[in-house]
This record gives C-alpha cells, structure tokens and sequence, in this order.
C-alpha cells in the first residue's frame, strides 16, 4: 500500500504533466491558426493549376515531355513526410505504417535489389527508416521549423533531375492530409511522371480558348509549376495536419491528468481518513488498557 507521502508526490508529478500538456496544446492551436491560413491560400493555386494543365493535356494528346512519359519501372523513389517531434498521437505510425504496406504490397522487389529510394521529410520518418535498413537517398529533418517554398522547389528539382535522366521512373508521397482538428488523412499521391486527370466539367472542354504564345510553351511553363505546388501542398498539409493531431493528443492527455488527479486525491482522502481512524483506534484501545491496569 502506497504511504500519503507517495501519494501526494505522485499527485504533485502528474499536476506538473498536466501543466506541460496543457502549454503545448495552447501552443499548438496558436501555430494551426497560421498553418490553418496558409493550406487554405495554397489548394485553390494548386488545384487549378492542376486543372489547367489537364485541360490542355487533355486536348494537346500528341503533346510529350520527359515529365509526362510512362515507362518501365525499374528504380522507384518514395517521399515520406512526417513530423520533426512527437507527442501528436498516431500521426506518424500512419504515414510510417502506409509508406511501408505499399512498399510490401506493390514494391517489394524494388525494395528487395535496392532500387527503392526514400527521401524522408522529418526526423521522425528519418529515424524509423533509418533504423530497419531501407535506402533513404534524402534526409531532411528539421524543415518545418522553418518551412519555406525554396525546400519544395529544391527537393522537385532534385526529383525531375534524376527522373529526366533515368535514375528513377516513379516518384510517390505519402503524406497527411489536414481534414480537421480531430480528421488527418493518409494520403499516396503520384508526382512523377505527371498524369492528366480526366475532365468533369463539359462546359469547360467545350469553350474555345486563344492561347498565347501556343499550347505547347503553356504547358511546358506549368509543368513545373505544377510539380512545385503539389509538393509544396503536401508540406503544408502535413504541417497542419501534426498541429491538429497534437493539438487533439495533448488535450486528451490533459482530460486523462485530471481524472488521475481526481482518483488519486479520492485514494488520498481514504488513505488519510483509514490511518486516523486507526490512530484513533489506537488511542482508545491505549487508554481502556490503561483503565483495566
């Protein structure tokens, strides 16, 4: 049986852990309010971007570029984003656990001879992978303490310069996506080489646009671009999506301090009040002995 000093100690640690916790979900919130603004301004960029540039893919059909050629995939490059910290709940045992089904599932010879590559976004990624063995080409920890758009247009062209050259035939993401607060979701998206999707929006394909200087030279600028904003998204998204997930964690781990303090205190009180009584039944017991002598 614990003694009250152990009790109270025990009730004093977890009142300083509730403390902590409470800190960084406050912490947490006020960095979302900006990761929040900033994911909002990216999409509508990256996606019609995107758009545009499926649109005229998908009436220039004789149109090829190296970014935009299907071949035979004999070396395959991953990026995995995760964060630099922990203590935000599954986080990164989502993206980790996802990175590595689809790597089994789909890329495992790959893997097997050695012409499966990783470029680990955050240390977190970096240090799992690091450990069991995979071949992690690029580490880039310590990014989104300082996350800017240079990283994402530095890491893109690293990517395109290997692929133009051959060195790898298919680069994926896997990343979260920010939903919400409390919803993260795990996301694999392809970035080389690039695929047009199909158009949804007849009135669109039907209007008649004059493009200058020609299609061609349009696409052949938003190529880039495209490959830019997409990763510089998915950095972004997972940038918010961490906050959320630590802002949710830290708030359970405070909810879950202040049930321990209050069972604690209530164990504390029963203690307290049993080694009265028993002091109490001590000193009746002492003075009856003291009456029969």
């Amino acid at each position: 049986m614990a003694t009250l000093r152990d009790i109270k100690r025990r009730i004093v640690g977890v009142k300083s852990t509730q403390q902590i916790t409470k800190a960084m979900k406050m912490v947490a919130a006020a960095r979302l309010r900006r990761a929040q603004e900033n994911i909002i301004n990216a999409r509508p960029y990256s996606r019609k971007i995107s758009e545009v540039l499926s649109h005229l893919l998908n009436i220039e059909k004789n149109f090829s570029h190296p970014l935009l050629t299907e071949r035979k995939v004999e070396n395959v490059a991953f990026v995995v984003v995760t964060s630099d910290r922990g203590l935000c709940g599954s986080f990164n045992m989502n993206v980790i656990r996802t990175a590595e089904d689809l790597i089994r599932d789909d890329y495992k010879k790959y893997n097997d001879e050695g012409k499966l590559e990783l470029y680990c976004v955050g240390k977190k990624g970096l240090d799992y992978f690091k450990k069991r063995n995979y071949n992690v080409a690029g580490a880039h920890p310590g990014i989104f303490s300082r996350l800017k758009f240079e990283f994402a247009s530095g890491l893109v062209k690293e990517l395109t310069h290997k692929f133009i050259n051959g060195q790898i035939d298919r680069v994926v993401v896997v990343y979260n996506e920010f939903r919400s607060i409390i919803q993260q979701k795990t996301v694999i998206e392809q970035l080389l080489p690039i695929t047009p999707f199909a158009e949804e929006n007849h009135e669109v394909k039907a209007a008649e646009y004059i493009y200058e200087p020609d299609k061609s030279g349009i696409i052949n600028s938003l190529l880039p671009k495209h490959l830019n904003s997409q990763m510089w998204r998915a950095l972004l998204e997972s940038y918010a999506a961490e906050l959320g997930a630590r802002m949710t964690a830290m708030d359970m781990a405070t909810e879950n301090a202040k049930e321990l303090i209050r069972n604690l205190q209530i164990t504390y009180n029963k203690e307290r009040q049993a080694t009265i009584t028993r002091e109490i039944i001590e000193i009746v017991s002492g003075a009856n002995a003291l009456k029969e002598g």
